[in-house]
């Protein structure tokens, strides 16, 4: 008679890729294994943007799985807006790309979170500066008094996503500096280190032509449309803490929102 030992022990020998019953492994499902290993092959550029990934029959042969395994494997990527479906054509690969809820107020980080993609970023510099007259503005500062100005590259899976060119007031800002801007969204530091719960912000969307400077950190040809979004966060109060202006690549970035009838 088989008892509850030999019987768990049975299910997890007939569970494709030695997947276990939950709770018996930490180890994820096969299916999960062959999408991760698939996502970091797009992400690293051996299928680039463009590209056809082999076909079902060719993964099923190289990972030792059924078709429905493959199959969950690339819903991974589909879910993650990395392949798109040809029928008779097989799985084309599509750029990378940071879904934007405009509806939730997100850092990059939490942006690609979702996707399974490591971010980073490349911090241009971080000083302290007179106010310009836009940032003065909305920070309802004096025009020309002393701030705190933040310049970064936003980097996922190796490739420049987006600029983002912060202003805080001195009281916030200075702190940030001594910060780990390199791995960690600013709005997450805001929150959990320096203590300012984060209430909302307003944004401003626009098409503008890439500068020279612009055009070579994004890697586009300057004079071409880059999505320019002006954001100034308020704290819970509704105090402005942080003005800046972000540039993106259209091809980069995709963006949604619910919209009600009335």
């Amino acid at each position: 008679m088989t008892g509850p030992v030999e019987l768990v022990k049975e299910l997890d020998k007939s569970s494709e890729g030695g997947r276990q019953l939950a709770g018996t492994s930490s180890r994820p499902p096969k299916y999960q294994e062959i999408g991760t290993t698939l996502m970091e092959a797009i992400l690293s550029g051996d299928y680039p943007p463009g590209s056809y990934l082999p076909s079902e029959s060719a993964l099923m042969k190289r990972f030792g799985v059924s078709r429905v395994t493959i199959r969950l494997a690339l819903n991974v990527l589909r879910d993650a807006s990395l392949i798109v479906g040809h029928q008779g054509k097989g799985y084309f690969v599509c750029t990378l790309q940071a879904v934007q809820d405009l509806g939730r107020l997100q850092g990059f980080g939490e942006l690609m979170a979702p996707l399974g993609v490591e971010t980073r970023s490349e911090v241009l510099s971080g000083e302290v500066v007179p106010a310009p007259a836009a940032a003065a503005a909305a920070l309802n500062l004096k025009r020309g008094v002393d701030l705190v100005k933040i310049r970064r590259v936003r980097i996922a899976a190796g490739e420049a996503m987006s600029i983002d060119v912060s202003y805080f007031p001195l009281s916030i800002g200075r702190k940030l500096l001594d910060m780990d801007l390199a791995h960690a969204d600013i709005f997450t530091l805001i929150e959990t280190r320096i203590g300012i719960e984060i209430g909302f912000a307003d944004i401003t969307m626009t098409v503008v032509p890439a500068d020279a400077d612009v055009g070579r950190l994004l890697n586009v040809k300057a004079g071409d449309g880059v999505i320019r979004t002006e954001r100034l966060t308020h704290d819970a109060s509704g105090q402005p803490i942080d003005y800046e202006y972000l540039f993106v690549r259209p091809d980069c970035h995709q963006f949604k929102i619910r919209v009600p009838r009335w």
